[in-house]
């Protein structure tokens, strides 16, 4: 099983050799349709295996790679130990029961990822959150349905390893972009969100993490939309993602020209902030006004 502080992960993985796949059927001049016939299955599960979505089976690789006339035994056992490993659960997956499905590939990216560009108007982000500050945003969402003490322990327990990928040997970049009003919101009450607070000036410090706030005197700015994540990845074969999370789904993208619309937004965003030599301040004016 794939650690918290490893690099990649089943779904880093799938992608990647979706990728691969969808390279090869192209130079090789075959339909999606066609290919699907070959491994028995359709166009769209071809379309799901080229863009990682679904797990793979071997014997459909291999299929697909004599399909595609790929000559090279060397990348074409590359490929089919790519396939194998791609189907080893994540360190994630014990979690699952406690998770929504469309979460799970986004743990997967999260750790994945060399670069972790995010934007929140409400909570701080989750890579930087204190364990008692995560209970109480945890407890926000499950009004309906209370969570049971030991449901809310394995939840933060996901959380805090989630931010193992910030202090790996080879972590992660993190540049989070808040609003203000993240400082003065007393999510989970005031003695919560003063150790909140200070644990940002200690993370803010870190040479891996940039934060940056939007004073309430910039007025308005760009991002109307609400929060969302940009990941970047050191392999050139796993595309940027563009990640967004509503209430009962989240959406991934990774087109060009929509991956360009997030980029400008997350730039004017990094502008319109105050620069990060001020972080501190601005956070220690916020505790100050709880003290």
């Amino acid at each position: 099983m794939t650690e918290p502080g490893a690099y990649g992960g089943p779904t880093a993985l799938r992608i990647m050799l979706g990728v691969h796949l969808r390279r090869l059927r192209e130079e090789a001049g075959i339909s999606r349709t066609d290919a699907g016939w070959a491994i028995r299955g359709s166009e769209s599960k071809i379309s799901r295996l080229e863009l990682g979505r679904v797990g793979f089976k071997v014997r459909d690789v291999d299929d697909l790679l004599t399909l595609y006339k790929l000559e090279d035994e060397d990348e074409r056992d590359r490929l089919l130990t790519l396939a194998r490993d791609a189907n080893n659960p994540g360190w994630w997956q014990r979690y699952d029961d406690l998770t929504p499905t469309w979460f799970h590939s986004y743990l997967g990216l999260e750790m994945a990822a060399d670069l972790i560009r995010t934007f929140e108007l409400q909570f701080v982000p989750g890579l930087l959150q204190t364990p008692d500050y995560a209970r109480a945003v945890l407890s926000l969402g499950r009004l309906d349905e209370p969570l049971q003490k030991a449901e809310e322990e394995r939840l933060v327990a996901l959380r805090t390893t989630r931010q193992q990928v910030l202090t790996r040997q080879r972590p992660a970049r993190l540049w989070a972009v808040i609003d203000e009003s993240v400082l003065r919101r007393p999510i989970g009450g005031t003695k919560v969100l003063k150790e909140q607070l200070e644990y940002l000036i200690v993370a803010s410090k870190r040479h891996n993490v940039t934060l940056q706030i939007i004073p309430f005197d910039k007025g308005g700015y760009t991002a109307t939309g609400g929060a969302f994540t940009l990941l970047r990845f050191t392999d050139t074969d796993l595309p940027d993602i563009v990640y967004i999370e509503h209430l009962t789904s989240a959406v991934y993208l990774d087109k060009r020209e929509e991956l360009d619309a997030y980029v400008v937004t997350m730039d004017a965003l990094s502008i319109a902030a105050a620069q990060p030599r001020h972080t501190e301040g601005l956070i220690r004016a916020a505790i100050d006004e709880l003290c």
